[in-house]
């Protein structure tokens, strides 16, 4: 435990190297200097106050977007030592924001667990940082430092009295660093923020944007149930099968473990891991730990009270659909797989959630049976309806578009068995397929037209998913295979191209589209191969000339340019253009403009993709009240 009466001076900052490379290669500390790299700033400097507050020295955290796009993070923690560092006989502020793996979250005296980038941190950020300024209010006293570039600009002075404490960061991130992307997105970071709230439970947070003096945006969030609001949350818009969250928490070997878990009636599983409040997208060992030990103790419970029979046995797929869970460890010296943190590799952490979560769930289904019978037999279903899909999905796999009695009459397969250069049009309706047969290139491109109504996966299983006609085309097409048996490195296509009408059907179909991605072929979308066609909504022409628009502020730019009166073609679906006009505005890797589906946060798209596609009305029409604005062309 830490000693909450212990000294945090000089003494507990330790020195591992200089801040030589920061500035020479920023993406080998924060990733990107896109968006991404930027808002990595933002928690760099978050952190640090969070990794306060978990010691047990702050519980209220504020970050402010200034005028300027400026950036300051207020936290009312002890505030950064200001005394003489032994080693480098400057200020310890000074060290920690100028000297590389400079901290006080090495020895795990000052610092039980942190976040962060272990020291890195504070440092980089002033590195990549125009100028940054700190205020610490320590010891009665108010101290000041400035930097410039990552280089002290003011000298460490004291300018006041106060009975406060805590430490305000204020920075600016460097546009040259930063060129690519220099706005900070308020949503990303207050989703961001309010994931820390949950998972750091009791601890005040507030985001606010005062960018606009006219419009000030701020939020705030405290959650005294941590991640077992963090469950509700994300269940909100779903039916759940039994009324609480479940919740167990536990401490063992010096690892905090955190877990909370509730079924809905849904079919997707949603297990959500984080250690020290990253989320590791890729899970790890204290996601196996859970995994494994919900199968078990589901099997023992569902036997030995009769639920089914001795002989048969549940797999760990068929306990896990429709839940929500968020597994948090808090580890003080944790082991990632690669350097994105995205997995982690501590073997301990795997026997302690195992023992946590062991205990917690043989507790919560012997003092809730009713609960306890509703998830098994849920579980009973999802073990039918895999063996169902099992049957089905054999039917799916192919050596070549022949191998499928009808495949072969709806794709038009290309001729390059290059898979790295091997697109794919999903193409809506016949009239569309034949243009897009018509004006592409068969050397490396292929259509796939749709030809019926997508299933909406979010509201069927596997197994009916298919038997779906179009769904079975696709699968049949990439050659992945689909859900537990998906293969990334057997797609035929290193381009799976969506491309609808830009209307609201083709939005609808887009939208159902993505679902099915999402749900069960993800690593598509993770690994980047996975677009959007943007055709054009306007030709315009004038005498001999043609020109195409792909929104409203492009037809204008070019009505204005062309002065005289041209004719103007408001395209309703792509079955209104020829082959080489769609060739033209839409294929042509020269002119063509494609959208690349990405996927920031799995846990905030899963959410989103739920409340679109779900039975839930109110919170749908709520979403889309709040997004109204965002919208570019609507037909109605």
């Amino acid at each position: 435990m830490v000693d909450l009466n212990a000294k945090y001076d000089a003494s507990n900052i330790q020195i591992l190297e200089g801040l030589e490379a920061v500035k020479k290669r920023p993406g080998m500390y924060i990733g990107t200097t896109g968006p991404k790299g930027l808002h990595h700033l933002v928690w760099e400097i978050v952190d640090n106050s969070v990794d306060e507050a978990l010691a047990g020295f702050a519980n209220t955290i504020d970050v402010e977007i200034l005028p300027g796009n400026i950036i300051r993070v207020t936290d009312n923690g002890r505030g950064i030592p200001v005394d003489i560092h032994p080693k480098t006989h400057r200020p310890t502020v000074e060290t920690v924001y100028t000297v590389l793996h400079a901290g006080g979250k090495f020895d795990h005296k000052s610092y039980k667990v942190s976040g962060g980038l272990h020291g890195v941190g504070a440092s980089v950020v002033n590195a990549l940082s125009e100028y940054m300024n700190l205020e610490i209010h320590k010891d009665g006293k108010i101290y000041t430092i400035g930097f410039d570039h990552g280089f002290v600009k003011h000298e460490l002075e004291c300018i006041g009295e106060t009975e406060l404490t805590g430490t305000i960061v204020t920075f600016l991130p460097d546009p040259e660093v930063f060129s690519e992307s220099q706005e900070f997105e308020f949503e990303t970071l207050r989703n961001r923020i309010q994931q820390l709230a949950f998972l750091n439970k009791g601890i005040q947070f507030s985001i606010e944007d005062r960018r606009n003096s006219d419009a000030i945006i701020s939020k705030e969030y405290k959650y005294e149930g941590g991640v077992k609001e963090y469950v509700e949350f994300l269940n909100v818009g779903k039916d759940k099968i039994h009324p609480t969250v479940a919740y167990f928490e536990g401490e063992q070997e010096g690892i905090t473990v955190e877990i909370a878990m509730q079924y809905n009636d849904g079919y997707a599983a949603n297990i959500y891991p984080f250690t020290n409040n990253i989320n590791n997208a890729e899970g790890g060992t204290h996601e196996e730990g859970f995994k494994m030990t919900l199968t078990r103790i589901l099997n023992t419970y569902g036997k030995s009270n009769n639920i089914y029979k001795k002989d048969e046995s549940l797999l760990g797929e068929d306990t896990r659909e429709g839940l929500v869970a968020i597994v948090s460890v808090k580890h003080p010296d944790p082991q990632f797989e690669g350097q994105t943190k995205s997995k982690l590799g501590s073997s301990d952490a795997r026997r302690v959630v195992s023992n946590v979560m062991s205990e917690g769930l043989e507790r919560f289904l012997l003092e809730n049976p009713s609960s306890a019978r509703i998830i098994l037999e849920k579980a009973l279903m999802a073990q039918r309806a895999r063996i169902a899909a099992k049957k089905a999905r054999e039917a799916t796999r192919r050596k070549s578009p022949l191998d499928t009695l009808g495949f072969a009459s709806k794709l038009a397969d290309c001729r390059t068995k290059d898979t790295t250069r091997s697109e794919i049009y999903i193409v809506e309706g016949d009239s569309a397929g034949g243009s897009a047969k018509q004006g592409r290139d068969s050397e490396y491109q292929a259509i796939l037209p749709l030809r019926g109504k997508v299933l909406n996966v979010e509201k069927a299983r596997l197994d009916k998913a298919l038997q779906n006609k179009e769904i079975l085309s696709m699968i049949q097409a990439f050659g992945t295979g689909i859900g537990e048996d998906f293969q990334i490195g057997s797609a035929r296509y290193h381009k799976i191209i969506i491309m609808t009408d830009a209307d609201v059907d083709g939005a609808h179909i887009r939208t159902l589209l993505l679902t099915f991605f999402f749900r069960y072929m993800r690593q598509l979308i993770e690994t980047g191969y996975v677009y959007i066609a943007q055709p054009p909504l306007f030709k315009i022409q004038l005498g001999k000339s043609v020109q195409y628009a792909y929104e409203e502020k492009e037809l204008d730019r070019i009505l204005t340019e062309l002065g005289g009166k041209p004719t103007i073609q408001r395209y309703k679906g792509l079955g209104e253009m020829n082959p080489e006009q769609l060739w033209d505005t839409t294929m042509d890797p020269e002119t063509r403009t494609l959208l690349l589906v990405t996927l920031e946060d799995a846990i905030d798209a899963d959410r989103i993709f739920s409340m679109l596609m779900g039975d839930d009305v109110s919170s749908r029409r709520e979403f889309i009240q709040e997004n109204a604005e965002y919208v570019r062309n609507l037909d109605i």
